[in-house]
């Protein structure tokens, strides 16, 4: 079987914003023609799939403003600081969304989220040996975050309510279906929190 490489011949800046930028880029295809694909890059995400010691996972209800509604989710955010350790990134938005430390972090799954236009990748952990972050200590809550629900959820109720379509955030889906795969396993294919990203 030949293998093709698919080469970008031009690239054209569409947009430059904070969060994410878009590009169109001109790219070879098999035949011999070009075609362009438009483009999205950010510098990607983590997420943390929280169990409690009674198997709850950790959801977050949060509004979205592109979808005009509230969606369950889990703890997750950009990996928006320089250079920080990607588990260090988890721990922080951990304790932002959900007010939780965790006393042990394994790598559950690295995800492409939407890969037909864009480059996000998200790295889902698993939080195990939850205690709660000191009052004193909390983050201040502010925007799409300051009336966020905090809600604990039998792991297998929250496959359900991927099954019955009530959890459509697609890192939730992966991250709880994940889990849950994870706990059938006996966590055996759990990987390191440190491991290379992809």
């Amino acid at each position: 079987m030949t293998t093709f490489s698919h080469e970008t011949r031009s690239r054209t800046q569409r947009y430059a914003g904070p969060i994410f930028s878009v590009f169109t880029d001109e790219v070879t295809m098999p035949g011999g023609r070009a075609a362009a694909r438009d483009v999205t890059e950010n510098p990607g995400a983590v997420g943390v799939v929280a169990l409690d010691d009674a198997d709850r996972v950790v959801l977050i209800k949060q509004y979205r403003h592109p979808v005009r509604r509230k969606l369950w989710e889990l703890p997750a955010g950009l990996r928006d600081v320089a250079g920080e350790d990607l588990a260090l990134t988890a721990l922080r938005e951990l304790a932002e969304e959900a007010d939780l430390v965790a006393g042990r972090l394994d790598l559950l799954v690295d995800l492409h989220t939407s890969p037909g236009f864009s480059n996000e990748t998200i790295r889902l952990f698993l939080a195990r040996d939850l205690s709660p972050v000191p009052e004193d200590g909390r983050h201040v809550r502010t925007d799409e975050e300051a009336d966020l629900e905090i809600v604990r959820v039998d792991l297998d109720e929250a496959v359900a309510m991927i099954l019955r379509g009530e959890i459509t955030n697609a890192s939730a889906v992966g991250g709880v279906l994940a889990a849950s795969a994870a706990r059938a396993a006996g966590w055996t294919t759990l990987r390191p929190a440190d491991t290379p990203a992809i």
